[in-house]
């Protein structure tokens, strides 16, 4: 297995630029001074040093703190997928009559809770893979197989062949091990799971082999064959650890299990003399990114991997970069304000579709990251949208007026060179006192969409990446939190409607001509009604949107006036009639619609009750196959289950709302 380890770097401060919408290269060349250069360890024992002079730093021991590189409002993140653009989606349609996850790049699938083959259902609810026939009007449950007990299961699939990841239950996962480890997002030891199953027999799956890994889940992407999966692993030391037992605290393990025969084999995941680091400490934690040969199944091919934490992933075709925020540089000193300023550290891959990893070169940006969106690959260059201060960390100055720490967001555009990702240009001063609320990239335009009383939303031009520059900007009530083109100059926005003092009153759909990018202009717009929210607003792939009959389907719940409803509403979007109610469908008050799919002329909709099918021309009609029961999680130490719900982001450092 070949391996890797990259450290990142440390801080960069912010480009100044002119005021209003400043076009910065010529800051280029200074920000490129202080750009991420990395080194190899010589051996184990001098990584073991370097460790254990910055291990009281971190506190790494039984119970290690929040390492640096994140910080005490940093969230488990999960990179948010997005959608494929309409006209792929349409040739798409028109060859296989079924949907897809909906993903940030044709080409590159992103794993989620519900995958078709045309023809069998694969999904994850209530602890278990369900597989169900769906091509008739009623659909059928072929099998259920129970999973590993964890949160936030994810599938993949290719020819038979399916990988489940998620995030094991702590006190369960290590259970024999007793090592004394770092906390997991809800207490215990950090474990990741990775799941191989033969489902080529839909009415008969079978597990087949299982990865765990020390760390937590973080994302995965599929370019074709090949799977890579992101696990950010925190480092633990037992007591009085001597060398050897040092080198695997600050190195994960990985462990593979044959289902079959309960044979366990266990193993460091990377050689010490390939682990690189930053001249500037950054902390111990290791990203890890397993590279799976899906034609072949586990174990991994190879193990990469990146010594910090990780807060996002994105892929192109042949790139996945994982990116890492620092709230917070503990070279300053505390009460320099500069100490404060966030910072974006940014890893690139090289990630073609055969079974090869590689590392290829960092770079860094002022501000964090909205989530997986704030990035996109083009023409091999990467742009990034970044926003300097977060809502918690904005001060008011008590007498109502400017903010003490104002926030603005940036568009920068970075390209490699020499093992570096060095600034080429960057545009600043969007938004100054807002967050980036929505970004989509789609060829040489960007959207950005900042929100804190109105919703600006930013057309900027990025055909030359040396001098970006904001074309127009449109302010209305409310903000889009996703954006998904739906045909030739048409984007729509899906997100919250607001007052004009900036409160939310429910979820709202928002159709925008960008024909001229100078004046984009709002079409339409439709309610889902007050106290109203739509998983879309922090998930894309509870987004569909089906080409052929222009037809968008949002899930969504209500809480207005003590009642709670929930389900999945359809719209048909167009240029001449702007927004227009298909139709819902609902599994009932309590029964949440996650997912929504097209196979033939039916609508498939997913909760953790069942798979719905209703027809897709008006969303009627509805034949529901129930999921059996999932069996009750086993008490916890304190008495009460060992598990709890999985967490509702699935973006990364999402602002507040």
């Amino acid at each position: 297995m070949r391996t890797r380890h990259v450290i990142a770097a440390g801080l960069i401060g912010l480009v100044a630029g002119p005021a209003g919408f400043a076009t910065s290269a010529a800051a280029a060349p200074k920000a490129r001074k202080a750009q991420v250069r990395l080194s190899a360890f010589a051996s184990c024992a001098s990584l073991v040093r370097y460790g254990d002079l910055h291990a009281e730093q971190v506190g790494v021991g039984p119970a290690p703190r929040r390492q640096p590189s994140g910080g005490p409002f940093a969230p488990v993140a999960t990179s948010t997928p997005g959608p494929v653009p309409a006209e792929a989606q349409r040739e798409s349609a028109a060859a296989d009559s079924f949907s897809t996850t909906n993903v940030q790049e044709a080409g590159v699938d992103e794993p989620d809770i519900v995958k078709s083959d045309g023809r069998t259902i694969f999904a994850v609810a209530g602890n278990q893979l369900h597989a169900v026939d769906a091509h008739t009007a009623t659909p059928k449950l072929l099998s259920s197989v129970d999973l590993e007990p964890g949160y936030r299961h994810e599938l993949l699939i290719r020819n038979g062949r399916a990988l489940v990841i998620s995030n094991a239950f702590g006190a369960a996962a290590y259970a024999e091990r007793q090592v004394a480890s770092s906390p997991a997002f809800y207490g215990g030891p950090a474990t990741s799971v990775v799941a191989e199953f033969d489902v080529r027999d839909p009415a008969a799956m079978k597990p087949v082999e299982r990865l765990e890994i020390e760390g937590r889940y973080v994302s995965a992407r599929q370019t074709g064959a090949t799977a890579r999966i992101v696990v950010a692993s925190q480092p633990h030391l037992p007591e009085a650890a001597g060398q050897r037992e040092k080198i695997k605290g600050y190195v994960p393990s990985v462990t593979l299990v044959d289902e079959r025969t309960d044979q366990r084999s266990e193993r460091l995941l990377v050689p010490c003399a390939q682990v690189r680091r930053a001249p500037v400490f950054a902390g111990l934690d290791v990203v890890s990114i397993l590279t799976v040969n899906l034609d072949k199944g586990l174990p991994a091919v190879e193990a990469d991997a990146i010594v910090t934490d990780a807060d996002t992933v994105y892929a192109s075709t042949d790139s996945l970069y994982v990116a890492t925020q620092r709230w917070y540089d503990p070279s300053r000193p505390p009460n320099d304000p500069d100490a404060f300023k966030p910072v974006t550290t940014v890893h690139r891959f090289a990630a073609p579709s055969r079974p090869e990893t590689s590392y290829r070169a960092s770079g860094r940006v002022p501000g964090y990251l909205l989530n997986q969106f704030s990035l996109s690959e083009h023409k091999d260059v990467l742009r990034i949208a970044s926003t300097t201060t977060p809502e918690f960390a904005a001060r008011d100055d008590g007498t109502g007026g400017e903010e003490v720490r104002q926030s603005e967001s940036f568009v920068t555009t970075l390209a490699e060179r020499a093992g570096r990702l060095e600034t080429v240009g960057r545009v600043a001063g969007l938004g100054r006192g807002e967050q980036i609320y929505a970004v989509r990239f789609i060829g040489d335009t960007g959207y950005v969409v900042t929100f804190r009383q109105t919703d600006p939303l930013y057309t900027i031009d990025l055909s030359d990446p040396s001098a970006p520059r904001v074309l127009g900007e449109l302010k209305i009530l409310g903000y889009s939190a996703y954006l998904h083109p739906v045909g030739e100059d048409l984007v729509l926005g899906i997100g919250q409607d607001a007052t004009a003092e900036g409160r939310r009153k429910g979820a709202q759909l928002s159709l925008f001509d960008v024909s001229d990018l100078r004046r984009p202009q709002r079409l339409a717009q439709r309610d889902l009604g007050s106290s109203s929210y739509s998983e879309v607003e922090n998930d894309h792939r509870a987004f569909l949107y089906w080409g052929p009959q222009r037809l968008a389907v949002v899930p969504f719940q209500s809480y207005a006036n003590d009642r709670v409803a929930s389900g999945a509403q359809g719209f048909r979007v167009s240029r001449a009639k702007g927004i227009e109610e298909v139709g819902a469908v609902s599994h009932g008050r309590d029964d949440v619609v996650r997912r929504s799919l097209v196979l033939g002329d039916r609508l498939l909709t997913l909760s953790e009750r069942g798979l719905g099918s209703s027809r897709l021309k008006d969303l009627d009609g509805l034949d529901l196959a129930v999921f059996p029961r999932p069996p009750q999680p086993e008490p916890g130490p304190d008495g009460g289950p060992q598990g709890r719900p999985e967490p509702a982001s699935s973006g990364s450092a999402q602002p507040a709302r």
